[in-house]
C-alpha cells in the first residue's frame, strides 16, 4: 500500500534534533493541561527533557507542582524553552547538559539535583537515539555501542546513582517503544534496546517494590518529535505516522499524561 504524505518533508543532519526547527512544531507545551497539585513539593529528573515527550512531561509535572531537572545533550535553545515553560507553570527548573551514556554525568545529575532541591522523588529515563539501517551488516560496532549506551546503559547508570536518594513512594518511569513488541526492520539495534528497556523495567520493579519504589514504562508509538527528522530522510518524514489508525503521528501532549498516571499507583507499604 502506498504511503501518504501527511507532514512537510524535512530532515535534520544531527541527532538528537532540534524542536525549534520542526514544521509544524510538536504539541509539547501542555497548553490545555490543568494540574491539581499531585506533585506539590516533589522533584523530578527527566533525561531528554529539552524537547518532544520529555518537554511535555516536564511541563505536566510542573503544572502538578514539581520542580524539574532537565538533562539533555547540547540542544541549549530547546532546553531554555522547556525551562521557560516550567517556570511559567510556577515551579523551578535546573538544566544540565551532558552525555547520559557516561556514568559520571549521571552521577553528576543526581548530585546537582539534590544540591539544588534537597530531595529526589521521580526519575524519568526518557532520552534515546536511533540510526536507521536497511541491513544488519550496515550497523557498525560504533553505532551499536552508542545506541545501547544512550538507550539502556544510561538507565542503569541513572538508577544506580539515584537509588540511595530515593525514598519510599518514589517513582521511576522508563520510555520504551512500540518497536519493543512489534519490531522494526530498519531500526534493529534501537528496537533491541527498547526490548531491553521492557525487561529492565519489569525486573527492576520486582526488585524495588519491597522498598516502596514503583517502576513503570511507557511504550509510545510514532510520535512527532525532533528524533524523527533527525533520523529519517525528508521523504520518510513526509509519510511518518500515515500508517497508524489515526493516519497521523501522535503528539507529545497526547502521550505524556501516561507519565502522570504512572505516578498515581500506590506504592507497597
Amino acid at each position: 500500500m502506498k504511503k501518504i504524505a501527511i507532514n512537510p518533508p524535512q530532515h535534520q543532519k544531527r541527532q538528537p534534533g532540534r524542536e525549534t526547527k520542526m514544521r509544524p512544531l510538536p504539541e509539547s507545551a501542555q497548553k490545555n493541561y490543568v494540574g491539581s497539585g499531585k506533585l506539590a513539593g516533589k522533584v523530578a529528573v527527566i533525561t531528554g527533557g529539552d524537547s518532544g515527550i520529555g518537554r511535555s512531561v516536564a511541563v505536566a509535572y510542573a503544572k502538578e507542582g514539581a520542580d524539574v531537572v532537565i538533562a539533555y545533550l547540547e540542544e541549549h535553545r530547546d532546553a531554555r524553552e522547556t525551562a521557560r515553560l516550567v517556570t511559567e507553570a510556577g515551579t523551578r527548573c535546573l538544566l544540565l547538559a551532558g552525555d547520559i551514556g557516561k556514568e559520571q554525568f549521571c552521577r553528576q545529575i543526581v548530585r546537582k539535583a539534590e544540591s539544588a532541591f534537597k530531595r529526589l522523588d521521580i526519575i524519568v529515563n526518557n532520552a534515546a537515539e536511533q540510526h536507521p539501517q536497511k541491513t544488519i551488516r550496515k550497523i557498525t560496532r560504533a553505532q551499536l555501542e552508542r545506541t545501547f549506551r544512550t538507550n539502556i546503559y544510561a538507565m542503569f547508570y541513572m538508577v544506580q546513582a539515584s537509588l540511595p536518594r530515593l525514598r519510599r513512594g518514589a517513582r521511576i518511569i522508563n520510555t520504551a517503544s512500540v518497536t519493543a513488541y512489534r519490531g522494526s526492520p530498519g531500526l534493529l539495534d534501537y528496537s533491541a534496546t527498547k526490548g531491553a528497556v521492557v525487561s529492565f523495567t519489569r525486573s527492576l520493579s520486582q526488585q524495588l517494590v519491597a522498598r516502596g519504589i514503583n517502576v513503570n514504562a511507557v511504550a509510545p508509538g510514532p510520535i512527532w518529535t525532533p528524533l524523527i527528522p533527525a533520523s529519517f530522510s525528508a521523504a520518510h518524514v513526509a509519510t511518518f505516522g500515515s500508517e497508524t489508525p489515526m493516519k497521523r503521528p501522535g503528539q507529545p501532549d497526547e502521550v505524556s499524561p501516561c507519565y502522570v498516571f504512572s505516578l498515581q499507583q500506590r506504592a507497597r507499604t
